[in-house]
């Protein structure tokens, strides 16, 4: 009888204790999970400030650059390509094309000395460099969040239970080549 009830509760120790640790790493996953969808958040409301800002940007050069108007529909379909993503992937897509765009106008930009001093310019011009900092900061902790949440969920033990809970990896946020190489603007 004494072997009996020690074995019952050995049983129900070990099934507890699974069970703990079964919950709690499923909570630990869960949490993880919604710090990666905050911090995508964050980006999704930059790149929106920067798309909100990119079409003055646009006009102000345009009125000094009017030729260039290839470009001023590169950045809008870029624009629009990154507004219409849905998922990182596409976002990541949009945004790379998105800044390469911008670079070329920069570089068009500088060809106009009197662009250059308008205040409208300047003004717009700090407002974009500040949105390109948030973003990289709001790149960086979504990146962070998601190598924490990919490394939580392939790791032993939970590696076990992560695909049966309904976790999968998570994509980063990657710039794709054109967002690396330096932009050519010919006159």
């Amino acid at each position: 009888m004494k072997k009996t009830t020690a074995m019952a509760v050995s049983v129900f120790t070990a099934a507890a204790l699974i069970c703990i640790f079964y919950f709690g790493t499923k909570n630990s996953m869960v949490a993880l999970d919604e710090g990666i969808n905050a911090a995508w958040s964050e980006v999704d409301n930059q790149l929106q400030r920067r798309g909100d800002l990119i079409p003055n940007f646009v006009n102000t050069v345009k009125g000094y650059a009017a030729h260039e108007e290839a470009l001023f529909t590169e950045i809008a379909r870029a624009r629009a390509k990154l507004a219409g993503g849905a998922s990182v992937a596409e976002k990541a897509a949009g945004y790379s094309e998105m800044e390469g765009a911008l670079s070329r106008l920069l570089v068009v930009a500088e060809q106009y000395p009197e662009l250059r001093a308008n205040e409208n310019f300047l003004a717009l011009q700090d407002e974009l460099a500040g949105t390109e900092n948030r973003i990289a900061v709001a790149r960086k902790r979504y990146n962070d969040s998601v190598g924490i949440f990919n490394t939580k969920i392939r790791s032993f033990p939970a590696s076990l239970f992560a695909g049966s809970m309904g976790f999968a990896p998570r994509a980063y946020f990657e710039t794709g080549e054109s967002a690396r190489s330096l932009p050519r603007v010919e006159f």
